[in-house]
């Protein structure tokens, strides 16, 4: 057996970018992008009004000012303001010159729609200065981001319109067992639902990559061959689930191996996932996952979404953060290192009700999960640990 960081290096070491393509803006939420972007303009890019309000010089704020013109939004002011003068002027409207200050309306008095004095105190000059968000040239967005809404109003701000991202990292995902149909099927007394493979289908779409949904492979060597060979031509990354323990009909490994596959792992000291495999093809990564579903889920989260990122371009962490454990937790054996799916309440972290790497209802109440290293058996109540955000 490796531990979990040797086997992280291992996946890790063998990864590589995908190739890049341009995407329109408006197509490019979810996807990784793949170079740094510099705005082209200064924003604000003119001294604009920050409210509805009153243009004006600071030094006349407490005369009565005449109102020598209306600038609204997009309008260019035409006059310049002089002594105890005045613009009525819009949110987002530029500065007329001579102005250096913009009474907010609320503090105003208006009369005879031609003059209008301070009624209450003033605050600062409620001015978006030129430039002072962005410079032209300055980089707004770094590379290797997943693109969300703010980041593409981002790129509509600053004119990006073609968007260069990384490849979409294409992901087969095959189910091995006799035991296993469909959820549209009822299962028999010896049957159940495949969860497994939507499971994974859901985590890799949530990476933003593609999901190839190959089928279940019967419990035989030579259907299991044609799945993974075919499954390995149309794809960059292919997942197993089940047949990777030491039972009769848990031949994977051997089965990746006769497909090509160069075995770079095949057993790692955590808990769940053990039997995890790994290896790679060519320019192809294959994985051997348990078929249990918390297993197959918490090594998913480990093992493959860092990989589907470096190949796609994607260089942010996830979220972690610590907080007190609100109560002890024990476990009995300490050979391997644990991962325990939790849930935050009160700013405390509980273990969710877990009966084992089957129990795939107790992700549901999940916000995360910490670990225990090797040898520790207790975590005291207060005690603080890294939470990993699901």
């Amino acid at each position: 057996m490796i531990s979990i960081e040797e086997a992280y290096d291992i996946v890790l070491q063998n990864a590589y970018k995908l190739e890049t393509e341009k995407v329109l803006f408006t197509d490019s939420l979810g996807r990784i992008l793949a170079e740094d972007v510099k705005s082209d303009i200064e924003m604000p890019p003119f001294d604009k009004s920050a409210m509805d309000g009153y243009a004006c010089r600071k030094q006349d704020v407490h005369n009565t000012l005449e109102i020598i013109e209306v600038i609204p939004a997009g309008k260019i002011p035409e006059k310049e303001i002089g002594a105890n003068q005045c613009a009525k002027i819009m949110t987002g409207a530029p500065i007329p010159k001579g102005a250096d200050f913009v009474v907010k309306v609320e503090s105003t008095e208006e009369f005879e729609n031609k003059f209008v004095t301070v009624i209450s105190k003033v605050g600062k000059h409620n001015i978006s200065f030129r430039g002072e968000d962005v410079k032209a040239g300055q980089q707004v967005l770094n590379k290797g981001l997943e693109i969300k809404p703010e980041h593409i109003a981002v790129f509509a701000s600053v004119g990006y319109t073609n968007v260069l991202v990384g490849k979409q990292a294409k992901v087969g995902i095959i189910s091995t067992g006799d035991e296993l149909v469909e959820p549209d099927q009822k299962p028999s007394l010896s049957q159940i639902r495949n969860s497994n493979a939507y499971q994974l289908i859901g985590q890799v779409k949530a990476c933003g990559a593609i999901a190839n949904y190959i089928g279940i492979a019967e419990d035989t060597p030579e259907d299991t061959f044609d799945k993974v060979s075919k499954a390995l031509t149309e794809n960059d990354i292919v997942l197993l689930t089940g047949g990777v323990s030491m039972g009769s009909f848990d031949f994977v490994p051997e089965v990746m191996k006769k497909a090509g596959v160069g075995i770079l792992f095949d057993s790692i000291a955590v808990k769940p996932g053990k039997p995890t495999t790994f290896g790679i093809a060519g320019k192809k990564f294959c994985y051997g996952l348990p078929g249990n579903p918390v297993s197959s889920f918490m090594q998913f989260e480990l093992l493959v979404k860092p990989l589907i990122y470096k190949l796609m371009h994607r260089t942010t962490n996830p979220i972690e953060f610590q907080l007190p454990m609100g109560v002890n937790y024990n476990r009995r054996t300490t050979d391997r290192k644990a991962y325990i799916p939790v849930y935050i309440e009160n700013s405390q972290v509980f273990p969710v009700d877990y009966h084992g790497s089957a129990h795939l209802h107790a992700l549901t109440l999940a916000h995360g999960f910490i670990s225990m290293e090797i040898g520790k058996e207790l975590i005291k109540k207060g005690e603080f640990v890294h939470v990993r955000q699901i």
